[in-house]
């Protein structure tokens, strides 16, 4: 099991889910180009519209993700159903690296949230049943790393 950070601080919802959608974006991009985060960071800082946009969050996941892309993968890999990670799509792979990263690390984001944030992304750019399979893969892995949650929430 993974030891989480709590890295709680006040947030917008909407900002929170727009420096998702950067972020994932980033690191699809960080995948596919290899391109140094600082780089990546800074043209998107430049290129999009952050006014509205929750910037140390983005920032976050930029840099935090890549730092432990192996120990997330290693606690998805488990639940890919068959699939190896190359046989995943990139996207798909960001947003599982996403996803997991908050189930792991970020404790304070409800796993609810984690899921449905990770699902909504899957249907807006992964292919057409993509997001069946990120919501599947994602909650078996909250099911492990958040098994006090999930059993609070159904009592």
């Amino acid at each position: 099991m993974i030891v989480s950070d709590n890295k709680a601080t006040s947030f917008n919802p909407a900002a929170r889910r727009k420096a998702r959608h950067y972020g994932m974006q980033a690191l699809y991009q960080w995948h596919m180009a290899r391109a140094s985060l600082s780089d990546i960071e800074s043209q998107f800082l430049t290129d999009y519209d952050f006014n509205n946009v929750d910037k140390a969050y983005f920032h976050e996941l930029v840099f935090d993700v890549p730092s432990c892309v192996s120990e997330l993968e290693e606690a998805f890999g488990q639940y890919l159903q068959g699939r190896t990670m190359d046989e995943l799509d990139p996207i798909e792979l960001a947003l599982l690296r996403v996803g997991s990263y908050e189930l792991i690390k970020r404790i304070d984001i409800p796993y609810k949230v984690v899921i449905n944030e990770s699902v909504s992304l899957a249907k807006k750019f992964g292919a057409a049943e993509s997001h069946k399979y990120i919501n599947a893969v994602l909650d078996k892995l909250a099911q492990q790393v958040r098994a006090v949650e999930i059993n609070a929430a159904q009592r």
